[in-house]
């Protein structure tokens, strides 16, 4: 037994099976599959007071860009004084560029081993395999629980559905997809805030590769929801439905309201 499975993957387990045993007793259908649903938003509203933290953290860098692009053109030959001058701004503003990567490494971990225990979860033979791992009696499993979700096995990836399900399964793919493109989406600036910025003959390598992503991800993302098994496409949904969530509330559409009617007027007044 190791440390990372005793800290996280042990717990979580134990959360998962406990949400399972009290869906279980109300009677609800697929109680695994809504269980890893439960479990998952459990998670992020464990991890929202840090997720908060790190998209206001964001939001500010972005508003901040302009006049941070200004001290690079003003500081352009000297890199010390450059460096000294972006470090007054962010201390003045309250902004910690650092935070980012503070955050992502703080939940990483949490999600790793979320995921591990849905690995055990998809991909379980017998009870025993679970039940040595939980830490009450009252936890254990009597029999194997039902691993499918309204007829579609957690365990089986969709593409080894392809052939029973037919191409309906494909939803799974595109909905991961396009879920994780509208939480990236969000979380680029508005048309609005990038006509304050100043014009540049070619787009730079930080841009060019955020607009990449922006298109790309979403594909791996989908690609992989058709490759992996479908419990945790049905995580990954979740997580992102979630992401998405706290993403409006704190920055609200963000580059999305360009595409939404309606939207991109509002966000244009703004700056009027």
């Amino acid at each position: 037994m190791n440390i990372f499975d005793t800290l996280l993957v042990h717990p979580f387990l134990n959360l998962l099976v406990l949400f399972y045993q009290l869906l279980v007793s109300i009677h609800v259908p697929y109680a695994v599959g809504f269980s890893i649903i439960l479990l998952t938003v459990f998670t992020r509203i464990l991890l929202f007071p840090f997720m908060q933290q790190s998209l206001k953290q964001q939001k500010k860098m972005q508003e901040m860009t302009p006049e941070i692009n200004k001290l690079k053109e003003k500081y352009k030959a000297d890199p010390r004084k450059l460096q000294m001058e972006q470090m007054a701004l962010f201390k003045a503003k309250g902004v910690n560029p650092a935070s980012g990567c503070f955050l992502l490494l703080l939940q990483l971990p949490i999600l790793i081993g979320l995921y591990n225990v849905l690995l055990k979860v998809v991909n379980l033979k017998s009870p025993n395999d679970i039940n040595s791992m939980l830490y009450t009696e009252s936890l254990k499993l009597n029999h194997m629980w039902d691993t499918s979700f309204f007829g579609l096995p957690l365990g089986q990836t969709p593409a080894q559905l392809l052939p029973s399900v037919g191409v309906g399964i494909f939803l799974v793919a595109v909905i991961t997809g396009v879920t994780q493109f509208i939480q990236s989406k969000m979380m680029t600036p508005t048309s609005a805030e990038k006509d304050k910025l100043p014009k540049k003959k070619e787009p730079d390598f930080a841009t060019v590769f955020q607009t990449q992503t922006l298109y790309l991800l979403p594909i791996f993302v989908g690609f992989f929801a058709h490759t992996l098994p479908f419990g945790l496409s049905l995580y990954w949904n979740t997580l992102t439905i979630f992401g998405i969530i706290q993403q409006y509330t704190v920055a609200g559409w963000g580059g999305l309201a360009d595409w939404l009617p309606g939207q991109k007027e509002k966000k244009v007044s703004k700056f009027k």
